[in-house]
C-alpha cells in the first residue's frame, strides 16, 4: 500500500528547501561572501535528485534550515547551530504536517569565498556532507510516513555519511561526545529497538492523519491506538531521543486533532498523552 495510495507521482525534485543564514553573532564585518550562502545551499538541495522516486510538485517535502553562525576564524572555519524542520502534505487537504524538528547545536564547517557547492557522496566535506546527512534523515522520515519502515535506505545513506565523518575525525560527529547527537540519531533510527516507533509514525500519518478529513472519528481512534503503541515502545527502549523528537514535532498538532473531539475521546487522548509525553503536559491539559 503506502505510496500507492497517493496520486501517481510525476517528475520533480523531492525537496523544496528554504534556508536562512543569521550571522548577527559574528563580529567580523568582512564576510560579505556569506550573503550568497543561503541561496547556494538552497540550489544545492533543490536542484538535485536525491531518490529514484518521482514527486509531483505539490508532494515535495518542505525543508527549512535555520542556520545561526556563532563564530569563525581566519581560515573560514565556522561554528554554527542549525534548526532542521521538514513538512509533508496531508492527503486530500491543502494542509501540511511537520515530520521532523531538531536543533543541531554543534556544526563546524569550512566555507571560503567564491566556493561552489558540489555533490560528492564518496568524499566527506564539512559543509555539504552535513546537508546531505539531514536531507537523508528528512527523506527517511517522509518515506516512513507513507510506508512502514520505507525510510531505511535513506537512514542508511545518513549512516554512511556519519562513518565518513568519523573516519575523517570531523568535529560534531563523534558518537561518544553527546548522546543526543547525529551519531545517536541515525543509530537509533536504524536500530530494531525503535522499529515499533517507526511503524507507529507510519500509522499516525497514513492511517490517522491522512484519513482525518473524511473519517475524523476513526482517525482519532487510530491515533489514540498509535499513541498507546508509542507508549509501549518507549517503555521497552533505553533512550528517549527519538520519542522526544516525535513529540516536540507533534504536540501542537495532537492538541488540534483532539480539541474538538467528544469529551470521552478527549479524555482518552489526554490520558495517554500525559503518560507518554509529560514534557508538554501544559499543552495537553487543554484537552481536559
Amino acid at each position: 500500500m503506502g505510496l500507492l495510495l497517493l496520486p501517481m507521482r510525476g517528475i520533480s525534485q523531492e525537496i523544496d528547501a528554504r534556508v536562512t543564514v543569521d550571522r548577527s553573532q559574528l563580529s567580523n564585518t568582512s564576510l560579505s561572501f556569506l550573503d550568497n550562502l543561503s541561496d547556494e545551499i538552497e540550489s544545492y538541495i533543490n536542484e538535485y535528485n536525491w531518490t529514484d522516486t518521482d514527486f509531483k510538485l505539490q508532494e515535495r517535502i518542505r525543508l527549512d534550515l535555520q542556520i545561526t553562525l556563532m563564530s569563525t576564524d581566519d581560515n573560514f572555519n565556522f561554528n554554527a547551530q542549525v534548526v532542521v524542520q521538514s513538512r509533508r502534505p496531508i492527503y486530500n487537504t491543502p494542509r501540511e504536517t511537520m515530520l521532523f524538528f531538531h536543533n543541531d547545536e554543534n556544526w563546524t564547517f569550512n566555507y571560503t569565498p567564491n566556493r561552489s557547492l558540489r555533490h560528492d557522496l564518496l568524499q566527506f566535506d564539512t559543509l555539504t556532507s552535513f546537508i546531505d546527512f539531514y536531507v537523508y534523515i528528512v527523506l527517511g522520515y517522509d518515506f516512513d510516513s507513507f510506508e512502514e519502515l520505507a525510510g531505511t535506505p535513506y537512514f542508511s545513506e545518513a549512516q554512511n555519511i556519519l562513518s565518513q565523518a568519523q573516519n575523517s575525525s570531523a568535529t560534531g560527529w563523534d558518537s561518544n561526545n553527546n548522546r543526543r547527537n547525529r551519531a545517536q540519531l541515525v543509530s537509533n533510527l536504524l536500530s530494531s529497538n525503535y522499529e515499533s516507533l517507526r511503524s507507529a509514525i507510519y500509522e499516525y500519518h497514513r492511517l490517522g492523519l491522512d484519513r482525518f478529513v473524511d473519517h475524523p472519528k476513526e482517525a482519532r481512534q487510530q491515533i489514540i491506538a498509535t499513541l498507546q503503541k508509542i507508549d509501549e515502545a518507549k517503555s521497552r527502549t533505553s533512550s528517549n531521543f527519538l520519542f522526544d523528537i516525535f513529540f516536540n514535532t507533534k504536540y501542537r498538532e495532537l492538541v488540534f486533532i483532539f480539541e474538538d473531539a467528544e469529551p470521552q475521546v478527549r479524555r482518552n487522548a489526554f490520558e495517554v498523552l500525559s503518560t507518554v509525553d509529560q514534557s508538554h503536559l501544559s499543552e495537553y491539559r487543554k484537552l481536559q
